[in-house]
């Protein structure tokens, strides 16, 4: 669980208040309640959700304006970043809404039961994103842990239409990941390090073509 220590860091970087504090340590309850029956995140992080998911996922609060309306979190598994992205934004009073996509009904459950407990202003769709008939009109794109770069971006040019941008997050292999995938597609984006691990980096892209 989570400790004073790990708290004062959040709320020093995010500027969080103490409601929001309190709505992501009950976050945590649940999801370490849940995780034991819906494997939601991994065994190696349950006991690591703030630095390790919470902080992660806060990161890309920054990256998101107040002209962007929807934040669609692709494969959304356990809420993040959108949740969390979500509950940010509550406390900022900003009014952009957040679209939660994921396949499972199980996590789905798990979802709007969070959306619910916190009063967030977020959508949770039960949708494969991959299924034919899906199609998407959104400002703004975001994945995190979900599939391997050039399959978002497939995925994008495919079924999205008036973006904004596009945020991943990538690991220990970003730089290699958008090297390969630029073989491919006309990229523009911005990099920024992780602030959680020095081996990884957030991508926010303008402008995607396929070569």
């Amino acid at each position: 669980m989570v400790n004073a220590d790990t708290i004062n860091t959040f709320s020093s970087i995010y500027s969080v208040s103490r409601e929001t504090t309190n709505d992501l340590i009950k976050y945590e309850k649940i999801l370490i309640k849940d995780n034991k029956k819906l494997n939601l995140v991994g065994k190696s992080t349950i006991k690591e959700i703030w630095n390790r998911h919470f902080l992660d996922s806060a990161q890309a609060i920054d990256l998101i304006n107040k002209n962007d309306k929807i934040i669609v979190d692709l494969g959304s598994g356990a809420g993040f970043p959108g949740i969390v992205l979500a509950i940010i934004g509550k406390d900022r009073r900003e009014s952009f809404k957040v679209m939660l996509i994921e396949k499972s009904p199980k996590k789905t459950k798990f979802l709007k039961k969070i959306v619910s407990e916190l009063n967030l202003n977020v959508e949770v769709v039960n949708k494969n994103i991959f299924a034919e008939e899906t199609k998407f009109n959104n400002d703004v794109f975001i994945a995190r842990a979900f599939k391997p770069l050039h399959v978002i971006f497939e995925l994008i040019h495919s079924k999205a239409k008036n973006w904004k941008k596009i945020i991943i997050f990538q690991g220990k292999t970003g730089k290699e990941n958008i090297i390969e995938a630029s073989k491919s597609w006309d990229i523009k984006y911005k990099q920024r390090a992780s602030i959680t691990s020095g081996d990884s980096m957030i991508l926010e892209i303008s402008e995607l073509r396929k070569k």
